[in-house]
Order: structure tokens, then sequence, then C-alpha cells
């Protein structure tokens, strides 16, 4: 998750594109030669830019005379295994243009190291908006409702999907979803010496396992489903491309909302969020109301458990917060943002207590 201290500083510093950088540069013609021989209808000449969004992979914009198109590949480079599985995005994506999913197309999938030195597959580009800010502050008041409709119908319809109807059976490990999780966020935590130990992280580890609830859905989850890696219409509150699928497995549908939903609960200086806001007068549906929404498309009654997976999402975005700060106090990540994140990391185990207290 990339976290972002304000809607302006985060569109400045991801938004549009910029030469491509001496790291990731690649034999362009070698592209060429791949596309005019993989891609039906492409026709040169090829001019290349990347992206300067923070992704893992990096991406770039694809232009020729008549039409563009958008690369995503692995980072060159020694990577941990199975880390950055671009093939992996391409499969979903190709399986959920099936769907009522909204994504872009695959236009070709590239395993051959050998054309630009890592596996590669190449898109659609999908012209539209894509929000920075929770609150939409570019979007007039009597529209803001229908752009959180919109992004609430698009999970929803995910969770809807049959991933075995998709060919996606084997796309992860159905069951045990948040056992297996908290585990691992627990294991990372406690791992960690260098960043030292939090009482609301050491009560979560210990309070999380034993109220997992019962019901043990599994679903196709997105994994980082926020409004800036969604795809707006340019005029139109329409979600028209889902973005960023790295995270993407088989898992728990409600985990997979509530991580969309703890926006309302999340300091926007921290990450993307609306806690504090005014929503009544930003014209934005409350907490409930969102539930319900989702509630209504996904044929549930309501969700019992909903602050047990609030806590989660807390907990497990506070983890990762931890492990950026071993990493700043090992001198391994020392960039400003990291700073902030590892700044962020006692705030974030604050609200998941908050959540985990909400649930007894």
């Amino acid at each position: 998750m990339t976290a972002t201290t304000t809607g302006a500083l985060s569109q400045s510093a991801n938004a549009g594109t910029t030469p491509v950088r001496d790291a990731h540069r690649f034999d362009e013609a070698a592209l060429a030669r791949w596309m005019a021989a993989n891609v039906a209808g492409f026709a040169g000449p090829l001019t290349v830019e990347q992206f300067k969004g923070g992704q893992s992979n990096p991406t770039y914009r694809l232009t020729t005379p008549g039409t563009a198109y958008v690369l995503r590949r692995k980072p060159p480079g020694p990577l941990l295994k199975g880390a950055h599985d671009v093939l992996r995005e391409a499969r979903i994506l190709t399986a959920l243009a099936q769907t009522d999913v909204p994504v872009a197309p695959v236009h070709g999938i590239c395993a051959d190291e050998g054309v630009i030195g890592t596996p590669f597959f190449v898109m659609g580009l999908v012209e539209g908006r894509i929000f920075w800010d929770a609150t939409f502050p570019d979007v007039p008041r009597a529209r803001r409702a229908a752009c959180f409709d919109a992004m609430n119908a698009t999970l929803a319809a995910l969770h809807r999907v049959d991933y075995e109807a998709v060919g996606l059976g084997d796309y992860g490990r159905p069951g045990n979803y948040f056992a297996r999780q908290i585990a691992r966020w627990s294991t990372q935590y406690r791992d960690d010496a260098d960043a030292g130990r939090d009482p609301d992280m050491d009560a979560l580890v210990e309070w999380l396992p034993a109220h997992i609830p019962a019901d043990d859905e599994a679903r196709i989850v997105h994994g980082d489903f926020r409004c800036d890696n969604l795809i707006f219409h340019p005029t139109e509150p329409r979600v028209l491309a889902v973005l960023d699928w790295e995270l993407s497995t088989l898992g728990h549908p409600l985990a997979d909302f509530a991580y969309h939903a703890v926006m309302y609960r999340m300091p926007p200086d921290i990450v993307a969020g609306l806690a504090g806001a005014d929503l009544a007068a930003l014209g934005i549906p409350g907490e409930q109301d969102y539930i319900a929404a989702y509630c209504a498309r996904t044929g549930r009654a309501s969700i019992p458990n909903y602050d047990f997976y609030i806590a989660f999402n807390f907990f497990r975005l506070a983890a990762i917060f931890h492990g950026i700060k071993g990493r700043v106090i090992r001198g391994t990540a020392a960039s400003a943002h990291a700073r902030d994140r590892a700044a962020s990391f006692p705030r974030l185990a604050r609200l998941a207590r908050e959540a985990m207290e909400a649930c007894r």
C-alpha cells in the first residue's frame, strides 16, 4: 500500500509521465518488433515514456501514431521469489475481461526475458480521471455520492465473480484467510526487533487469532482497492478500469471491502482518508450507508463482524508501517516518505486497537 500525505502532493508526484528512468531502460526496438508480431493492429513508430506513479512494477506509456498502450514489466535485477509477478496480473485481467468488472484489455503477454530483459505484458491505455484525495475535491458536490456508489458497485461486482467459472480456481488458497494473514503479519512484527514493540500491537497479536469470525468465504480479492487505483470516466461518475492487481488473490471478500471502507476512519495525512471530514457538507455517503449499499449488492443482510474486519486491516497496515520503521532504523529505507510512514505506525496501531475494543 502506498501512503500519501495529501491528495495534491500525491497527484503531483504520481500523475503523468517522465522520460524512462535509467534503471528501467530497455531495448525499445526489440519491443517494437515483438509488438509487430504479437499485438493485433500494431503499427509504429513507437515512443516510450515511464509513468511517474509509485508502482512496484515499472509501468510505461507506449504511443504510436494510431494507438496508445501501457506496458507493465518486472523490475530488473534480483527479486524475492514470487514478487512482482506481472504475468499473474495479466492472467487476472484476462480472466476478468469476461465479467462485469471494468479492467483494461490485455493485448499481449510475454514470458520471454530475452525480449526486454524481464517478462511483461501490454494492455490498452484507459483515459480518464484518477482521484488521489478521498474527498474528491475536483468533483462537484452533487456528483460525489455517485462516484462513491460507482466504487461500491465495482468492488461488489468483483466479489460476485465465480472464480472457478473464469478459470481462477488455482489463483490462491481458499479458506483460513484471516488465520494465515494474521500469522504472517504477527510474525513480521515480532521478528523486527529494531522497530521495537508497541502495547497496542501486542494486544492485537494476542486477540485477533482468537476472534476470527466463523464464516470462511473465498472470493477474488483485489487487495489494494482505493480511489487512486481506479480510473473514472472523464466526465461521468463511472469506473472505467481497476488498476494495480499485484496483491490480488483468493481471499475473504469482507477483508477486501473493509480495507476499502477503512477510508472512513483513516486520517488523511496517513493514507487518503475521510476521518474528520464533514461528509454531509461534502455530499459523501456515510459509512453505514456505504456498508448497506455493498450488502444490498452482494446479498447480505448486514456485516455482523465489521469492526473485526476494520481492526484486521488497521493491524495489517500497522504491521507494514512497522516494517518500514525497522528499515528506516537500519538505514535501508531513508526516504522522507519512509520516515513519515514509520512515524505513523503508532497511530495506526492505536486505530486498530480501538476497532478491536469496539468488538467487545
